[in-house]
């Protein structure tokens, strides 16, 4: 069984991984696993790409093992693309999902409905020793909203409704939520990258 390393520690998300992957033959690891000797990776990146790169080659070279690392975010189209690579600072440090997201509500006061487009963005690098890194995109489209609501998400969910619904992420149970996201995208799309080699 081939060990893969998910560049995170976030259990919520190793476990998204972990269900996707294990099936593919995967010994699925995080960087949980290798705490002793895992320094943090800094992403200096100026896209999601470039951030994903970073934490998936530098590990991959490390660890001398398989490794997937994601970066993702939220892109608006009025405000030229932003918060993107900054969303989960995008009000500054100490990072605050709150602040993050009534920042945003402010910049887009009194913009009208048709000009509220904005998606999710989900970038996977998957770096394997002596290989070309894989790059796979997912994204979730959808418009934000004139203020939060619900209480089931994190991030920017309360502000951001998907495309055909008329709920914000953060009002959408989990299970239907998940299947909306940008991480279930692009790791749908991976599995589809890693039939092709199997077969």
């Amino acid at each position: 069984m081939t060990e893969l390393i998910v560049a995170t520690k976030n259990k919520g998300k190793a476990a998204e991984f972990r269900d996707m992957l294990v099936p593919y033959g995967f010994e699925v690891k995080t960087l949980l696993d290798f705490q002793d000797r895992m320094p943090d990776i800094e992403e200096t990146g100026t896209t999601f790409q470039e951030n994903a790169q970073l934490k998936a080659e530098e590990i991959s070279t490390l660890l001398n093992k398989p490794v997937i690392a994601d970066d993702s975010g939220l892109a608006i189209d009025y405000l030229q693309g932003r918060p993107g690579i900054y969303s989960a600072r995008y009000a500054g440090e100490p990072t605050d999902d709150r602040l993050n997201y009534e920042k945003v509500l402010n910049e887009m006061k009194g913009v009208t409905e048709s000009d509220r487009t904005a998606r999710f963005i989900c970038m996977l690098a998957f770096a394997q020793p002596g290989k070309q890194t894989i790059f796979i995109e997912g994204t979730c489209e959808g418009t934000i909203t004139t203020e939060a609501r619900g209480t089931n998400g994190f991030g920017y969910d309360p502000i951001f409704v998907p495309t055909k619904y008329d709920k914000t992420m953060a009002e959408l149970e989990a299970s239907e939520k998940n299947e909306l996201s940008h991480r279930y995208h692009a790791l749908v799309a991976f599995q589809a990258w890693l039939d092709k080699q199997q077969r």
